[in-house]
């Protein structure tokens, strides 16, 4: 409801503007259907995400699990995903944006599947492995593919939907998790309860494997392959007629001289500085210590002594705050800009950290305790989904070159796994071995690094078009 609100009030505007501009407006419905069916696949990267929170308690009592077992079969989903990325780039670029997202909804499927019929580990590692790799392939694909079909003015906007369905994919899994356990005993819940956590992720796998192909194939990957006709058509019908072929042409000069899928594009002057921001960017986000706060918030709860099922609940909190704080990023991203929300973001973030690790160096868990530390992890989570958490996003979408634009996004999404990998494996760790107030000391350390990175090195590429900023990369 709030995603539709938004558009439909964006969508008055610029049809308004584009009527009034060309006198043939495009469909902006048209491209919001697009971008809503795209956007599912962010809500299975959500939902395969946080699933774990609520099954990890009981599956790891089910197999017996030592604690450095548990950290890799939450952790080993980064790796799956690691793969992914490169998958999706490569691929990206050879056959076109709609095949990897459609590949990527069969993969969750089965992973689903045989997520809930594990009889062994080495099973459910498979699984998980399988599922990051179809999130691998959704993350690299999903923001690109709308960066690419979105209205320069709102593309912040329109990409930052992704964001909004994976706060809602990890909402609803939470919800999930949360009514299965309380809805049950332990020993059942242990025995089976996380089975049904697991395969409740097949039904919105299979609506996105059977709506993905309905949806037109990026006109700039088809412009890159020559198919100038087809393209033309789905710009008209987005754009409208005037403004379609005007960005038809800027798109064809801007791929002129260009190398098609060669990653030495890479390394060429301006390109280089690009990468370089959207590398960090992608590292940055994870920096956050948001993962561990997603993975683990049910055991960050139960270390103030409340029950199991009361801290699933509690996680559920988390969803709704997410869902609300990226709503809010939607309407400013566009307004405001990436550096100043990704500034002010990162600040908030590193207040919020330090005043976890000063309520946790306490000691004493009670009622008021308990409060505050759920308010400084939504805290933490709000001001994540304000900036980073959608803003890096946008940024990696936005600055690369249309020809090499989905294999760098994969360097940019695998970089970004490679860092919630040894996020995941080492907060655990970090918990028991220094403790939760130097754990969050750490992560706002980085957040302050980040502050700096927003405020001195980022360039603004708000209101630009992607080839607009491809030149000024370029200059």
């Amino acid at each position: 409801m709030i995603t539709l609100y938004l558009f439909k009030k964006e969508a008055f505007l610029v049809e308004k503007s584009t009527s009034t501009a060309t006198g043939q407006k495009g469909s902006f419905k048209y491209i919001v259907a697009v971008v809503l069916i795209a956007a599912i696949g962010g809500s299975l990267f959500g939902y395969d995400q946080g699933v774990v929170s609520g099954a990890l308690s009981f599956f790891s009592v089910h197999f017996s699990m030592s604690q450095a077992t548990v950290g890799f079969v939450s952790g080993v989903l980064a790796l799956g995903a690691m793969v992914g990325c490169v998958v999706a780039g490569w691929m990206s670029d050879r056959t076109g944006r709609k095949p990897v997202m459609v590949t990527a909804g069969a993969l969750f499927t089965i992973s689903s599947l045989l997520l809930a019929i594990s009889q062994t580990v080495t099973i459910l590692v498979i699984g998980r492995v399988i599922s990051g790799l179809a999130i691998g392939m959704a993350s690299t694909i999903v923001p690109l593919y709308i960066s690419e079909v979105a209205p320069a003015r709102l593309r912040g906007t329109l990409v930052s939907a992704n964001q909004l369905a994976f706060a809602i994919g990890m909402t609803t899994v939470y919800i999930v998790n949360a009514t299965i356990a309380n809805l049950n005993s332990t020993a059942w819940n242990t025995a089976m309860g996380w089975r049904f956590m697991f395969g409740s992720g097949m039904v919105p796998a299979i609506i996105f494997f059977v709506l993905t192909p309905i949806i037109p194939e990026s006109p700039r990957y088809l412009f890159g392959r020559g198919k100038d006709d087809k393209a033309q058509k789905i710009l008209t019908r987005m754009n409208g007629a005037e403004s379609a072929k005007k960005e038809s042409n800027t798109i064809k000069q801007s791929l002129q001289g260009e190398n098609k899928g060669l990653l030495r594009e890479l390394f060429k002057p301006g390109v280089r500085f690009a990468l370089m921001i959207a590398l960090l960017a992608a590292a940055f986000q994870q920096l956050t210590g948001t993962i561990a706060v997603g993975y683990y918030a049910p055991i960050i709860f139960q270390k103030t002594g409340i029950g199991t099922n009361a801290s699933l609940i509690e996680t559920i909190g988390i969803g709704v705050v997410k869902i609300i704080f990226v709503a809010i990023f939607m309407v400013y991203i566009d307004k405001l800009g990436r550096k100043k929300l990704l500034t002010w973001g990162a600040a908030a973030m590193a207040i919020a950290l330090l005043a976890l690790a000063l309520i946790f160096s306490i000691g004493k868990f009670n009622m008021l305790m308990n409060i505050l530390i759920m308010v400084g992890v939504l805290a933490h989570t709000a001001f994540y989904e304000l900036s980073w958490g959608g803003g890096a996003w946008v940024i990696m979408s936005e600055v690369f070159p249309t020809s090499i634009r989905g294999r760098a996004q994969s360097l940019c999404s695998l970089t970004m796994f490679l860092a919630s990998y040894f996020v995941s494996q080492g907060f655990p760790m970090m918990l028991s071995g220094i403790g939760a107030s130097w754990t969050f000391v750490i992560f706002a350390i980085f957040c302050l690094i980040m502050m700096w990175f927003a405020a001195k090195v980022l360039p603004e590429t708000n209101g630009k078009t992607l080839e607009e900023i491809q030149a000024d990369f370029k200059k």
